[in-house]
């Protein structure tokens, strides 16, 4: 069978061979569909987890106390067993799509439709979220939060920009990922390592703040904190533009993830150390406020804003493609409309299109509403929508472990693969018990939605095939 990604570039005249469900066909694009090695790979993962989520980080969990660093490393810990579940996983089936592959493959049609729609939510609901929180460090730059029509504009054009790039190609959206991710790194280390040598323990605050238990801080600290790290799954979910994705998308995953880990713990250490609890709280660019503390003035905070505008825009670029790419395989299957399965340049234009309209609509109600609130449930509601397709990625694992299916593994490597398992599946269902109420109420709501169109496609796909045969 022909998998996307693990033959070369076809010789000319080449025979056709038949594409697996879901994958991206092997020569499409031309030029402009450039497979991505390790070092994209790496840095498209990289590159979506840093996106906004550090540069927030610090003021968005302060309220709950030094208490989120413990949550930082319960989560890290979940998050690198989530980046090794998804490697065994390309490793099995090395097919675009990521966990909706997966799930559909080991579950059937329903459950990898519904890891698709819920994958497919988070990527745009993540988008218009980054979005109004990139507009925060502009105003560092220039003053477009005292008009809230003048923000949302600026929102609008920091999601567009992006989607242009991915109109251009995938050879772009790579290049403008690996720029991107080198360049916000020099300020991010800087923060990281050198606000180590300003610390200050008694800028640290309370270690519980909240005044209630422990584990409840522990939770909702790490509900917030997975807003942060979506991207693990990033290159598995572009894997059929991955060269030698079986090898590759494991390793560029763990690397990604670990890297990412490392940043996220040392820059919200240091700014926990250098910019003081009370203040901290009621920041709107807490790296920023954290350059000012160490060296004064406000030069190196300009500098830090522009350095989370390119991570951010990084974090859109990359998210932009992946929001398309899940879409893409159902819709090859027959499980999303017939449009989404459209390419040109290696990119599913559809996808792409209606994921930033989607997203655009999506920030223009955030302004409308005029309320804080708005956004911290918008993030509340990717975590619970993530952690569907990681669950049921997860699940399939577990299936595959227990079923006995697929390739023989020794004793030694199936108990280490279980506990694996077990620990990403745990970790899945411990986020959706901190997510708040109100983001499980809208979340599942946004599920149901999906169930009514996996009906009406199903529906479609049983008038083509014809009456069953008696």
């Amino acid at each position: 069978m022909h998998v996307t990604g693990t033959v070369p570039p076809p010789a000319p005249a080449p025979q056709e061979t038949p594409a697996a469900p879901g994958s991206a066909p092997a020569a499409e694009g031309g030029r402009h569909a450039r497979r991505f090695g390790l070092p994209v790979a790496t840095a498209l993962v990289m590159g979506n987890i840093i996106g906004g989520g550090i540069f927030l980080l610090p003021a968005s969990v302060a309220p709950f106390g030094t208490v989120s660093l413990l949550a930082f490393g319960v989560l890290t810990v979940g998050a690198i067993a989530l980046a090794l579940v998804f490697g065994r996983l390309a490793q099995r089936d090395p097919r675009t799509g990521g966990p909706y592959v997966y799930a559909r493959e080991a579950f059937g049609d329903f459950a990898g439709f519904l890891a698709a729609w819920a994958y497919w939510i988070t990527t745009w609901v993540s988008n218009a979220a980054l979005a109004v929180a990139a507009v925060g460090y502009l105003d560092v730059l220039i003053p477009v939060g005292d008009h809230r029509w003048t923000a949302c504009l600026a929102a609008l054009v920091i999601q567009w920009l992006p989607a242009l790039a991915n109109f251009a190609g995938t050879r772009y959206v790579g290049a403008v990922q690996l720029v991107a991710t080198v360049l916000k790194f020099a300020p991010l280390l800087l923060v990281a390592v050198g606000g180590l040598f300003f610390f200050d323990a008694d800028n640290l605050g309370p270690f519980n703040a909240t005044g209630g238990s422990g584990i409840g801080a522990v939770s909702a600290a790490a509900a917030i904190l997975l807003f942060s790290y979506l991207g693990v799954e990033s290159a598995a979910v572009s894997a059929g533009e991955v060269k030698d994705p079986r090898r590759t998308v494991g390793r560029a995953t763990v690397i990604g993830t670990a890297g990412a880990a490392l940043v996220y713990l040392l820059g919200t250490l240091s700014v926990f150390g250098t910019v003081a609890h009370d203040r901290l709280v009621d920041s709107t660019a807490p790296f920023s406020d954290a350059v000012n503390a160490m060296f004064g003035g406000t030069w190196g905070g300009w500098a830090v804003a522009l350095a989370a505008l390119v991570s951010m825009t990084g974090c859109l670029n990359g998210w932009t493609l992946l929001s398309a790419q899940t879409p893409y395989a159902a819709a090859k299957d027959g499980l999303f409309p017939a449009a989404f399965a459209r390419r040109r340049r290696g990119v599913p234009t559809t996808g792409v299109a209606v994921t930033v309209v989607l997203a655009s609509l999506l920030t223009v109600y955030n302004y409308a509403a005029g309320s804080a609130k708005v956004f911290e449930v918008l993030v509340l509601v990717t975590t619970f929508t993530a952690t569907v397709p990681y669950l049921l990625a997860t699940a399939a694992q577990i299936f595959h472990l227990v079923s006995g299916q697929g390739e023989k593994v020794d004793r030694a490597r199936f108990v280490r693969d279980g506990v694996i398992a077990a620990v990403a599946a745990g970790f899945s269902l411990w986020l959706v018990a901190g997510a708040s109420y109100a983001a499980v109420y809208q979340g599942v709501l946004f599920l149901f939605a999906g169930v009514l169109v996996y009906a009406v496609m199903a529906a479609r796909r049983r008038r083509a095939e014809g009456p069953a045969a008696p």
